[in-house]
């Protein structure tokens, strides 16, 4: 007999759940799908067309456009009015809403699109005023400049209005369009960069006269040094002598072993990999936000200029920029070569776009500035140059004496201030309205400053007006010619290197630099009196400069360019000079070098100042009674290392590390403790509070000379303290066991992230680079940080301009889905260039695209 058993229908009970759960998946793939298909539809619509012709409404004749391999553009028109109309046109293809975010973070009218996240900013930027400091600039233009920003503008517009329907992605998601160009707005880019540049002495200044209130002159004295012996003006003819300065180890007397040899192979390509690798002081001496993107270089806000980071700390964010040029003795060609690469915020898109400008006997080749008209770093056929930020003090703050009635005193009685109502736009909610108050020096900046209550008000060059002469700049055919068109611009005050096809090279310092009744900036002062007041500006004619050196070697690298016994003060805060020195020693080597040398020192990751501070741990930790079996293996770590800051290696993760440590115990108690807290900033002074320059000059002093009025009271010596930071840096429970895989490019990564659209989801890790292992620091010839680092690296080759090279971070294009948004990035990280096409004949053999813009 058989028994059937009749199993009950899992299916049939799971069904209705399993259909519901099944549904719900499809409709959730289907809505991604969807969304991920219109994300790619509206990207896809938004890349320019670059082939073929386009009828353009405001041209007079026909432009040529023709597109390399990386999609720089090689602009050529009959008439100058039509070159600078279609580098509009052509730029904003590319780059239009980095040039709109640009404008909007200059004017303070990103909470319009943002929403009031970034009410803050806009509420700085108007106090700064900004647009306001612009309106003089632009009465004040020539009829010829004037021209051609109103054409680079109808351009900039032509292209938007013929767009609307296709603007590129990140306007799309933000829901907005942008407004007509204008003269203006490529104004306020130029206003943003003086911004970006030279605006940070002031916040020096308050916090200077907090700590002199604390410590007094002497211990102030020495933290706020502003010179070093490595110090290399351009225009000093005095000769190094290092073995009279007892900070030099003798390790640095032979460190030029990683130049190498001129590499072969591709022209277009070069890998650096392949090439080579007042009172008398404790120097002895008397001391004379999420969206960083829109701006070019730190500080961003005044609230990034008081966050609350360290000196110690300042080398993994400070920018900075390196220029060198040498003369043709020095050259494998003859000729000179001139480098420059540019220190500055990272943004995705980069700030840069390249572009090769021809128009009659205008021809010029270089990076441009999205938003304004002409080559900012280039050469045309006779000339080339660079810039590096010079750090000039051209902001001083004045304390303001206001009565009961609102009115502020002079030397003349009391006097009425300025009102200037601004009404900022914010998204999805009421306008908010500003009363912002001038005084005869500038702005009352009070509310911008955390902790601060008295009237203050800042006098800043930006306030005098602007001129962008670039057009001279790059029309100039020789060195009189190039310091003419120079001799006018205002801000950002800028190191120029120049070489020339004839192989003559300079330097010249350019920028209006005050002179002061008395004072130098430094501290903050009364404004009821004239004892302080601006006097003029340092005459043109001895401001710093150098022409054909008999070394045939010039370099700046944001440090001091003064020489000794220079009678005006330019500067109260120059950069340290380690990678002036480094440059220097690598250039005055002896040897020829080509191009490829160039990008190879553009590479180089060796520290002097580092492994310096190595050596004194290691001595610390050599000499220790009893020290931990960690600080022992850290101790073999430092001794075996050379000073270079590899991402593979655990050397400077150690030493870095224990630095900032050690600065932290030296200046905590005297200074104070800092919140733990990174956003609590109310203003308090405390140790990290202390930023500066040459900071790294200050403690390579204290670490040679030990001097008793630093040594902290609870340490018996400075060895002692010196043991200390080190061991308690490797108590950290981020610090692996093994001491040795604590690697630097895991703690020292860079980030390149779009603001916008590295939030999407799914697609936002494809935007940018995204987080990457990085070789070099902030005192490294390779300057580099998280979030900054060389913006383009350029060498120009006056023997054959064809064989120059430019790199970009990331690409020429901004729009998501172009092959040029991202192309250039792996040579950027890996240390590879291309060449850049000049002659005629190399543009066309390099062409991959080509357009004409005719008139409509």
């Amino acid at each position: 007999m058989s028994v059937t058993t009749s199993l009950p229908d899992v299916r049939s009970q799971r069904s209705p759940l399993f259909r519901a759960i099944l549904i719900l998946g499809l409709v959730l793939l289907v809505i991604i799908l969807g969304g991920a298909a219109w994300l790619y539809s509206i990207a896809r619509s938004a890349l320019p067309q670059i082939d073929g012709s386009v009828a353009v409404s405001g041209l007079s004749g026909k432009v040529r456009v023709v597109r390399d391999n990386h999609g720089i553009p090689t602009i050529e028109a009959a008439s100058l009015d039509d070159l600078f109309f279609a580098q509009g046109y052509v730029t904003a293809q590319d780059r239009l809403w980095q040039m709109d975010a640009m404008r909007r973070a200059a004017a303070g009218e990103l909470s319009e699109i943002l929403g009031p996240s970034l009410l803050k900013m806009d509420r700085e930027q108007r106090i700064l005023g900004l647009r306001a400091a612009t309106q003089d600039t632009e009465k004040a233009m020539s009829a010829r400049d004037r021209a051609y920003f109103e054409a680079y503008a109808r351009g900039v517009n032509a292209f938007m209005e013929s767009h609307r329907d296709k603007l590129s992605l990140e306007f799309r998601l933000l829901k907005y369009s942008p407004k007509p160009w204008t003269v203006a707005d490529s104004l306020l880019v130029g206003a943003r960069m003086v911004q970006d540049l030279n605006h940070y002495s002031y916040a020096r200044a308050l916090t200077r006269e907090k700590i002199l209130a604390k410590l007094g002159p002497e211990l102030t004295s020495d933290l706020y040094t502003n010179s070093s012996w490595r110090d290399r003006p351009p225009a000093a003819t005095r000769p190094r002598i290092d073995e009279d300065n007892p900070a030099v180890s003798s390790e640095e007397e032979d460190d030029d072993d990683d130049e190498g040899e001129p590499v072969g192979g591709d022209s277009r390509l070069i890998s650096a990999s392949r090439a080579t690798s007042g009172a008398v002081s404790l120097y002895g001496t008397a001391e004379a936000a999420p969206f960083h993107f829109l701006v070019s270089a730190r500080p961003v806000s005044a609230e990034a200029i008081f966050e609350g980071f360290s000196a110690a700390e300042a080398d993994l964010f400070r920018p900075g920029s390196n220029n060198w040029v040498v003369s043709g003795e020095h050259t494998v060609t003859g000729k000179p070569l001139l480098s420059n690469d540019m220190h500055l915020d990272h943004q995705m898109p980069n700030l840069w776009f390249a572009a090769h400008l021809k128009s009659g006997t205008y021809e010029v080749a270089g990076v441009t500035l999205p938003g304004t008209p002409f080559v900012i770093v280039g050469h045309n056929q006779r000339i080339g140059w660079g810039f590096t930020n010079v750090g000039p003090t051209v902001e001083d703050v004045f304390i303001e004496e206001f009565n009961d009635h609102g009115q502020y005193k002079t030397p003349a009685g009391w006097r009425d201030p300025q009102h200037r109502q601004e009404v900022i736009h914010v998204k999805n909610q009421p306008d908010v309205t500003l009363d912002v108050v001038t005084t005869r020096h500038g702005p009352i900046i009070t509310d911008i400053v955390p902790g601060e209550t008295r009237k203050i008000a800042l006098r800043w060059i930006l306030y005098d007006g602007m001129t962008l002469p670039f057009f001279d700049v790059n029309s100039a055919q020789n060195w009189d010619e190039f310091r003419k068109a120079f001799s006018v611009f205002v801000a950002p005050g800028q190191n120029v290197m120049y070489a020339d096809v004839d192989g003559h090279i300079g330097y010249q310092t350019t920028g209006k630099i005050p002179i002061r009744a008395s004072g130098d900036g430094s501290l903050p002062v009364s404004g009821s009196d004239d004892a302080h007041e601006w006097k003029g500006y340092i005459p043109w004619d001895e401001m710093p400069r150098v022409y054909d050196p008999q070394s045939g070697v010039l370099a700046s690298a944001n440090g001091r360019i003064t020489p000794d016994g220079y009678k005006y003060s330019i500067s109260t805060e120059w950069e340290a000079p380690w990678r002036t020195d480094r440059i220097y020693r690598v250039l005055e080597s002896g040897k020829k070098f080509a191009p490829a040398d160039m990008l190879a020192l553009q590479m180089d990751v060796s520290s002097t100042y580092d492994h310096f501070c190595a050596d004194k741990f290691v001595y610390a930790l050599d000499h220790a009674g009893k020290i931990s079996d960690k600080a022992k293996k850290a101790a073999d770590i430092l001794r075996d290392w050379d000073g270079r800051m590899s991402a593979d290696s655990a050397a400077p993760s150690i030493e870095t590390k224990a630095r900032k440590e050690l600065e932290r115990l030296i200046l905590e108690p005297k200074l104070g403790v800092a919140p733990s807290d990174p956003a609590d900033n109310s203003g308090t002074l405390n140790w990290k509070s202390y930023r500066w320059g040459m900071s790294t000059v200050w403690m390579e002093t204290i670490l040679t000379k030990q001097p008793a009025r630093w040594l902290p009271s609870t340490y018996k010596d400075y060895p002692s303290l010196l043991v200390a930071a080190v061991e308690n840096v490797l108590k950290q429970p981020d610090v692996p066991s093994d001491v040795s895989q604590w690697k630097w490019g895991k703690i020292y990564p860079v980030d390149v992230e779009h603001p916008v659209l590295s939030h999407l989801p799914l697609v936002g890790k494809f935007t940018g680079p995204g987080v990457h292992p990085l070789s070099g620091s902030g005192f490294t010839v390779k300057a580099v940080g998280k979030e900054f680092g060389p913006s383009e690296r350029v060498t120009w080759n006056f023997a054959d301009f064809d064989k120059s090279t430019l790199n970009l971070v990331t690409g020429e294009s901004g729009i998501f889905l172009s092959k040029y948004y991202m192309d250039q990035w792996p040579a950027w990280y890996g240390g590879r260039t291309f060449n850049f096409a000049f002659s005629a004949a190399n543009v066309e053999k390099r062409k991959q695209h080509e357009m004409t813009l005719v008139p409509q």
